[in-house]
């Protein structure tokens, strides 16, 4: 995959990594048609080699999914220490918890 992105004024055409994000006059082009990319007559084409360490995930990226994960696991604002949440619904009585999973047990008999 690479973004192609035209600069009217200087009648360039550039050929480089995937944008993080949506731009005016940048296509996003897959491999084929990014290898096979001309430009009109007169234009001049730009071809940016992607940086390979780029790619891969930084430790700033694992830190932030880390830390989505243990927001998303932690009770609503408000939530008295203790109770996660709501009661069990349909005739369910919690027996046990262990972090944020609970046991349940059925009261229909």
């Amino acid at each position: 995959m690479a973004t192609l992105t035209y600069v009217y004024s200087d009648q360039t055409a550039v050929l480089g990594p995937l944008a993080t994000y949506a731009e005016p006059h940048s296509y996003d082009l897959c491999q084929p048609h990014a290898g096979s990319l001309s430009a009109p007559i007169g234009w001049e084409v730009l071809r940016l080699a992607p940086d390979p360490e780029a790619a891969r995930p930084s430790g700033d990226d694992l830190l932030a999914l880390a830390d989505a994960v243990r927001e998303a696991g932690r009770p609503p604002a408000g939530t008295p220490v203790g109770t996660h949440g709501s009661e069990p619904v349909g005739g369910a009585v919690e027996v046990g918890r262990r972090g944020h999973l609970r046991v349940l047990r059925s009261t229909d008999g």
